[in-house]
């Protein structure tokens, strides 16, 4: 479901894709090339599970002596790593399954699976391992893998690592709008008052806008996903776009909160989108962070084309997304806990430690749940990070909520006569704000 997966659906087949309908060709000179790439990658569960080819040339594929091996992705792996030197053809030999392409139209069904787990699906034929080859005209296919559903039957599209997401994301746009239909009216006429807390109110609901499009978009492509096993792919992409562009959002106001920038400067217009009392120290960390995540999120999109949004963790980009928001909770932490002891007023107190939870929960919870995740087999990572990330920060938005809406704190913190929030680096102005 990344920005690539439709070209992937037309591409010639030789990139590990994770759809479950696969248009393409298989070409010979593709099946050559070492590192050997799997045509598929798929993670089946159940008894009756079901690999189905559809060719349009079968005289091509029979003089080819097309084949498709099938291994379970430890073995192949354990081949890949092995000591011993295996030859080419003793490598396919050891296949678990093996489907030779020779009609119109063939199923393969893989059962008695224990438990879900990812297999690679490869093209091989008679010029695979043979060091002559001889241009031949490419084998056009269309590849449908299925899983079983609730009745036993193979019709299910979603892979063992997706089942259940689609369900998912229909109770989470179900809540979005719930809650939009309770809170949005009075929400709108606390932004209409232009309080001190006005434009932290506004880009927090502008990032909670684009979390709630986010997941509104993933739940049509699953749902158009789980009849063809393609989905609608460009509202997997705009799902995509609007989830980076709601955490740089989001971190852009996080970070000017935490630097003192915005609660209690009022002096400004109120026309402008944030007000902070700017310099050049405090405004080259928040171009830094947000310039950095900003490149990190797009860079992630095009290293990985298999997961979900941004909740991966695997490759470099993502690595580096997660040590970032570690040192970001890290810093704040550090920052929060000089100004509590020191403190005296617990209501201001309270307000410091409230705003920290939801922005310690905002950062933490990815690193927090892919380090959980690797106790889980392979299947349940990615759920357990998609979901529990989505959840996370939604609770996390619901205390930033709380806490500005909240009249007792909005009036003592919209009246401090300086700003002394963690990783303050600009000057306080005293000011007084009744509303």
């Amino acid at each position: 479901m990344r920005w690539r997966f439709l070209w992937l659906l037309c591409a010639t087949g030789w990139w590990g894709a994770e759809g479950k309908t696969l248009r393409g060709g298989f070409a010979s000179a593709a099946a050559r090339l070492e590192p050997w790439q799997p045509v598929a990658r798929f993670q089946f569960h159940g008894d009756h599970a079901v690999l189905c080819v559809r060719i349009n040339n079968v005289a091509v594929a029979v003089t080819k002596e097309a084949r498709l091996h099938l291994f379970k992705a430890q073995e192949w792996q354990k081949l890949q790593n092995s000591i011993q030197q295996h030859s080419c053809t003793e490598k396919f030999s050891k296949a678990q399954l093996t489907m030779t392409v020779n009609h119109t139209e063939q199923n393969l069904t893989v059962s008695q699976i224990p438990y879900p787990e990812t297999w690679y699906v490869f093209y091989v034929d008679k010029f695979t391992c043979e060091e002559n080859y001889s241009e031949s005209e490419d084998i056009q296919f269309e590849m449908v893998l299925l899983n079983p559903d609730a009745e036993g039957n193979p019709l299910d599209h979603f892979s063992a690592g997706e089942y259940g997401l689609h369900e998912f994301f229909f109770l989470l746009v179900l809540a979005y709008f719930l809650t939009a239909c309770i809170y949005a009216q009075s929400l709108w006429q606390t932004i209409k008052k232009r309080g001190p807390m006005h434009t932290v109110l506004k880009v927090l609901s502008v990032a909670l806008l684009l979390q709630a499009g986010s997941a509104f978009a993933n739940y049509l492509h699953f749902s158009s996903y789980s009849k063809d096993g393609i989905g609608a792919p460009f509202m997997g992409s705009l799902a995509e776009l609007c989830d980076i562009v709601s955490q740089i959002q989001m971190l852009y106001l996080l970070l000017s909160l935490c630097m003192g920038w915005t609660i209690g400067r009022m002096k400004k217009s109120y026309s402008r989108p944030l007000q902070w009392d700017s310099t050049p120290t405090s405004t080259g960390i928040a171009v830094a962070v947000v310039v950095t995540q900003s490149f990190l999120l797009i860079w992630e999109q095009f290293e990985d084309t298999n997961h979900h949004s941004y909740h991966s963790h695997h490759g470099l980009a993502s690595g580096l997304l997660i040590g970032l928001r570690v040192c970001l909770a890290l810093s704040l932490a550090a920052g929060l806990y000089q100004i509590i002891t020191v403190e005296r007023s617990t209501l201001k107190r309270e307000f410091y430690i409230t705003f920290a939870k939801a922005c310690i929960l905002w950062f933490l919870c990815h690193p927090c749940l892919a380090t959980i995740s690797v106790i889980f087999r392979e299947y349940q990572r990615e759920k357990i990070i998609t979901i529990g990330v989505i959840l996370c920060q939604c609770i996390s938005m619901v205390i930033l909520y709380r806490l500005f809406l909240s009249h007792s704190l909005y009036w003592e913190v919209s009246s401090l006569s300086s700003v002394t929030l963690p990783l303050t680096v600009s000057s306080g102005h005293k000011n007084r704000h009744h509303f």
